[in-house]
């Protein structure tokens, strides 16, 4: 049997499992059946998929199976030429080890510089779609590179940074006893994320950037961050081109690279807690060669429809986004093949997807609803990206995007996340679609990690459309000290090959969270008009 046929039996018969009430509830609105979303789940995260690696066999399974998935669930083609695939082209870059030997010089007041290893010390890649990039560039430190006058900070003060090559410091600066609230006190700006670090370097001319990696100021560990730069790495291809270099130093490597140019780096991360921070040249240089493999290739986000019911409203259109991909198949350095299947992150977004399309097939909404499986998340958000710099239906009469990424798998909880909600009229109808399904929305948290700017929902935000991740509560029912363990646990399997579906499970939670994104989607398909910012947010300034 064919690949494709094989797909469309299985899809055919995932569509038709669950319970009559599940199909026939139009009293209630419709109903997500956590039978699908389980059998989905267990599937896409299986070996068969291959971890749905971005320009691997996996990715190219997990776009047939979804496609034929649509199909049989009854959505309509939203792409062009009655197609579910919508084209995103992509560069994908991988570091040459080998030939490129980059080191750093200069330096001897603590003894030699070290030679700093690729994967162990440092990693990077280039940005700018070059084979081949040669560097005998300055470095300096730059404190966090940032220039915000919003926040009358300037870590670069004039200097010309051309040619240069920039270390910097993770994240966004701390708040302080006299400015608790500067750079939101302790939640991560957009200043914070490495792509504003990578892209403020590049408009003032830098020729790289590595940032200072420690666990405090990345919320991740080193192998979590410096595992990817072993493998293909992708950007949009005819975008705009990155920096010539972009990557990662560790703290040990770093303590040692500053001791040896007489330097103490401890010291000059406090000073970049300062707005009177001066950038310090480092006495150092960047020699060598960076090369890199190019290969050009397409990705494809699929996209299904169910059109709304109203005559007026049916024009206008709610998204809703899960990225199929993660990691795939690596090489370690030990030579050995590992499988990333990603089973919560993100297999059970794109399972759940699956299932409230089934449901919400069933009964329509007043406005259009639109099922969006994005590519490429994992690599930067960029199959969102892309669809919201080549929409497929007018952003202007897109009402919003609700996000699922991560879900739920310990079980269920009194309390769901809408955490970014607040920013928009979305805040309000999520509260009370909360209530009328006796659940609570989760208090407001302190947004560390940035997590706002780390999911799909973020591009659509920047796009001018109102839009946030749904997220799991954490107030759980039954044993919570055993359920909240449980869920922490979950940090040590993240991004790592453990991250495997566990039949278990009990995914009454994740269905929960499921229905609840149906359930608003549906509100707000429903509503006389669509959602707004919030007066003053800077995406409200945003022109669809």
């Amino acid at each position: 049997m064919r690949f494709n046929a094989l797909l469309f039996s299985l899809a055919a018969a995932l569509s038709l499992t669950g319970p009559a009430w599940a199909q026939n509830a139009a009293s209630a609105g419709p109903v997500v059946d956590e039978v699908p979303l389980r059998a989905h789940l267990a599937l896409l995260s299986s070996d068969l998929f291959e971890g749905r690696g971005t320009g691997q066999r996996g990715g190219e399974l997990t776009v047939a199976y979804l496609e034929t998935q649509a199909k049989v669930l009854g959505l309509q083609p939203a792409a062009p030429g009655g197609s579910y695939r919508q084209a995103v082209r992509l560069l994908g870059t991988k570091t040459l080890q080998a030939q490129s030997q980059l080191r750093i010089e200069g330096g001897s007041k603590s003894g030699p510089m070290p030679a700093l290893k690729f994967g162990s010390d440092w990693v990077y890649g280039s940005g700018n779609g070059q084979a081949m990039n040669a560097f005998g560039e300055e470095l300096v430190f730059a404190g966090y590179g940032i220039s915000a006058p919003e926040e009358r900070w300037d870590d670069f003060k004039g200097l010309d940074l051309r040619g240069k090559v920039l270390i910097v410091l993770a994240n966004d600066p701390y708040p302080t006893e006299a400015e608790p609230g500067r750079f939101a006190g302790k939640a991560m700006t957009i200043y914070g994320r490495r792509g504003y670090k990578f892209e403020e370097a590049l408009r003032r001319g830098a020729k790289g950037v590595l940032v200072l990696h420690t666990e405090a100021s990345t919320l991740s560990s080193w192998s979590v961050v410096s595992q990817g730069a072993l493998s293909e790495q992708f950007q949009l291809d005819g975008g705009k081109l990155g920096l010539p270099l972009q990557g990662w130093i560790s703290q040990p490597a770093a303590q040692q690279l500053f001791a040896s140019a007489g330097l103490d780096l401890d010291a000059l991360r406090a000073q970049a807690e300062s707005r009177e921070f001066m950038p310090v040249p480092l006495g150092l240089r960047l020699q060598g060669e960076l090369h890199t493999e190019l290969r050009r290739l397409e990705q494809f986000n699929i996209a299904g429809l169910v059109p709304g019911s109203d005559p007026k409203l049916k024009d206008e259109l709610l998204i809703y986004t899960a990225h199929w991909d993660h990691l795939g198949k690596t090489t370690n350095a030990s030579g050995e093949t590992q499988i990333f299947n990603g089973a919560v992150d993100n297999a059970s977004g794109t399972a759940a997807l699956l299932a409230m399309a089934q449901a919400a097939a069933l009964q329509p909404a007043r406005r259009s609803q639109m099922f969006l499986w994005v590519a490429a998340e994992e690599q930067g958000l960029l199959g969102s990206a892309w669809y919201t710099q080549q929409p497929l239906w007018p952003l202007v009469r897109t009402a919003a995007n609700l996000n699922l990424d991560t879900l739920n798998f310990v079980g269920r909880t009194r309390d769901i996340g809408a955490h970014g909600a607040e920013r928009s009229d979305l805040g309000a109808v999520a509260a009370q679609v909360a209530e009328q399904m006796g659940l609570s929305i989760a208090p407001p948290r302190v947004d560390v990690g940035g997590y706002y700017f780390r999911s799909d929902h973020f591009s659509f935000a920047k796009a001018g459309v109102p839009a946030f991740s749904v997220s799991s509560g954490s107030q759980y029912q039954g044993d919570v000290a055993a359920q909240t363990a449980k869920r922490a646990a979950y940090g040590q399997r993240y991004h790592q090959s453990s991250d495997r579906y566990d039949p278990s499970w009990d995914l009454s939670g994740m269905r929960e969270q499921a229905q609840y994104t149906l359930t608003l989607g549906r509100s707000i398909g429903n509503a006389e008009t669509m959602p707004a910012w919030k007066a003053g947010d800077p995406f409200g300034a945003v022109k669809r």
